[in-house]
């Protein structure tokens, strides 16, 4: 079993920046790949990010590329969310999430692939 705690969220204005952390705690943080996920109101839950874990692949939702970037430090036991530019439909719940299993170099997407999630930290854009 893995914890995950989120931290980061706020309020910031379109086309500025905020920087997530999702600490872990449990079992070995290198078993799993990690990622990022958000859920605007109204809206399912969509996958942003994830990064394999080595550290190496990371993968991301299209409508981030050249935005945000995915980031783990082994030795903290952290992911990063660094997220620049931000704008208005942006603006959402963001969760962190860790999924096992999987091979040194996946980078996964579906929902179905997780198996630990965080609480959530809100994110919202203002224009």
């Amino acid at each position: 079993q893995v914890q995950l705690v989120e931290s980061g969220g706020g309020l910031v204005q379109a086309g500025g920046s905020l920087r997530l952390s999702c600490a872990a705690s449990g079992r070995t943080f290198s078993n799993y790949a990690m990622g990022w996920f958000r859920q605007a109101p109204g809206k399912e839950r969509e996958f942003v990010a994830s990064i394999s874990r080595d550290g190496i692949s990371t993968y991301y939702v299209d409508s981030v590329k050249g935005r945000f970037t995915i980031s783990r430090d082994f030795a903290k036991k952290t992911v990063f969310l660094q997220m620049s530019n931000l704008r208005s439909d942006d603006t959402a719940v963001y969760y962190c999430a860790a999924a096992g299993s999987l091979s040194y170099y996946s980078t996964p997407s579906e929902e179905s692939e997780w198996d630990h999630w965080g609480q959530g930290t809100q994110v919202t854009v203002s224009s």
